[in-house]
């Protein structure tokens, strides 16, 4: 592959939306091209949450090594800056070896954060604090709703119930006094330089069936399970109030507040959702070429393999 004006070369990528195949296409990828893989994920950073979020087995970690999985406790704080800060050193490192580092997730938040220079604004643990009380005496719709009202741009692209994005949303404005959505201006910009990415696209009925079956399968072996411990482990209060699809309602399920069918249609709802912002986002970008996905839902490895050599 061609490098860059600065002897540099394009980072690799794997995206798309949840459910879509990604990571034993990527496995398989990398595999070819002697990468290692970078995940771009913005819940499997989290220890101890496994089944929950599709994190690869113990079993393809061995195939290829995996960097930016179990980093955090999940009660950390943990920031978009600071998964760009060790996303990138995990890449100089894998570079340092005479590698390639390949990115593979869905998140594009993350995504661009690695890819892009992009500076993200500061934080205030005191104004956090203060917000995070707030949601807790009012609920998250309603903190919401002032976000909405302050900054309808921002809202437009966090999910109402997604309290952590709201209330960072929220605290960039009061620090600032800008919009948090004025600092994306320069997420419109795609150096074409910088990325060569490849991306899964896959038929909507079929990634439909795909997370259904998914979620039916996490909560019938290691879902129920995992939240179990990590209530045992003290993050019962988090895990309510999180944002990491399919704990929360877990958490109902077992206090007993919710009975399995209906945490089962929760889930698959939000993870539906999560899809559609995940394809919206990812299209966006002009850098990403887009496979389909084969008759038989299989991404088509050969292809993207020879795309991403270049």
């Amino acid at each position: 592959m061609a490098a860059r004006k600065d002897g540099t070369h394009p980072l690799l990528a794997i995206v798309g939306p949840t459910a879509s195949g990604k990571t034993e296409a990527s496995i398989r990828v990398a595999e070819r091209l002697g990468a290692e893989i970078v995940s771009v994920d913005s819940a499997t950073v989290y220890r101890g949450m496994d089944a929950g979020t599709a994190k690869p087995s113990p079993e393809q970690r061995a195939r290829v090594p995996h960097h930016l999985l179990d980093v955090v406790e999940p009660s950390e704080p943990f920031t978009v800056a600071d998964y760009q800060r060790l996303a990138r050193e995990a890449i100089r490192q894998i570079s340092a070896r005479g590698r390639r580092a390949l990115l593979v997730g869905g998140s594009g938040l993350y995504f661009r954060a690695v890819v892009d220079d992009l500076v993200f604004p500061p934080t205030d643990p005191g104004v956090r604090d203060e917000l995070e009380r707030e949601a807790v005496a009012v609920g998250a719709r309603t903190l919401y709703g002032r976000l909405a009202e302050l900054d309808p741009v921002a809202a437009e692209r966090i999910e109402p119930d997604n309290v952590r994005r709201t209330v960072r949303a929220l605290e960039v404005t009061e620090i600032t006094g800008r919009p948090f959505s004025s600092f994306a201006e320069a997420w419109e910009r795609y150096p074409p330089d910088r990325v060569r990415a490849a991306g899964i696209e896959i038929p909507r009925e079929v990634l439909a069936e795909r997370i259904e079956r998914r979620v039916r399968d996490q909560l019938a072996h290691g879902l129920l399970e995992e939240v179990e411990e990590l209530v045992r482990r003290g993050f019962e209060g988090w895990l309510t109030a999180s944002q990491a699809i399919g704990y929360a309602e877990s958490a109902r399920h077992l206090d007993g507040t919710s009975t399995l069918e209906v945490a089962a249609a929760r889930i698959v709802k939000r993870t539906s959702a999560l899809a559609r912002r995940q394809l919206a986002w990812f299209r966006r970008d002009p850098r990403i070429r887009w496979f389909p996905t084969r008759d038989d839902g299989e991404a088509p490895v050969d292809e993207m393999t020879e795309y991403l050599r270049g």
